[in-house]
């Protein structure tokens, strides 16, 4: 018995000094394509016109987004509401970068019961968001197009394809920073 304690007192010893001396994991800091989301940060007012599709009768959409980085900065918070022809929107979206994938991430849920999962990228001043989705029994894939007109504008237009070669836009508009 006594043999098995000493053994395991010059293991100890002998291994556990190191683990003891290895530093503690270090926070991980967002990189320059986090930091990119923060365009987007603060109070923004938008209004776009909506085609007649299967997504919605045509008309008129205004609204503000409320957008914040998280503490950490690798996420960034949206909180939507607006109005249109189909009534009252209010929605939450948390904007993302992925490291492995080298894409943004977009998760959208609104009081329509609707939710989106977007894949991303940015070049220069556009960014462009693409998804797939179910409509009518159908699939269909949906790109969002956002393009920075300056500091504190950008346009926007989205639209739907069921084979990703013709594309039909659904929506266009425009939103302005206003803090």
């Amino acid at each position: 018995m006594r043999q098995r304690i000493a053994i395991a007192c010059v293991v100890i010893l002998a291994f556990g000094g190191t683990i003891l001396a290895q530093e503690p994991p270090k926070m991980p800091k967002p990189g320059p394509e986090h930091e990119r989301l923060n365009y987007f940060s603060g109070k923004w007012n938008f209004e776009f016109e909506m085609k007649e599709s299967p997504f919605g009768p045509a008309g008129k959409v205004a609204g503000t987004d409320r957008n914040e980085m998280m503490p950490g900065g690798f996420f960034l918070i949206s909180h939507s509401k607006g109005k249109g022809t189909m009534g009252e929107i209010r929605g939450l979206a948390i904007f993302g970068y992925d490291n492995d994938e080298k894409l943004y991430s977009y998760y959208s849920v609104n009081n329509w019961g609707e939710k989106e999962l977007s894949k991303g990228t940015v070049q220069g001043d556009t960014w462009t968001w693409n998804a797939e989705s179910e409509m009518g029994g159908k699939d269909v894939k949906t790109r969002f197009t956002v393009k920075e007109v300056s500091r504190t504008s950008y346009t926007m237009k989205f639209d739907v394809s069921s084979d990703s070669t013709a594309w039909t836009t659904v929506m266009e508009g425009k939103a302005t920073k206003v803090k």
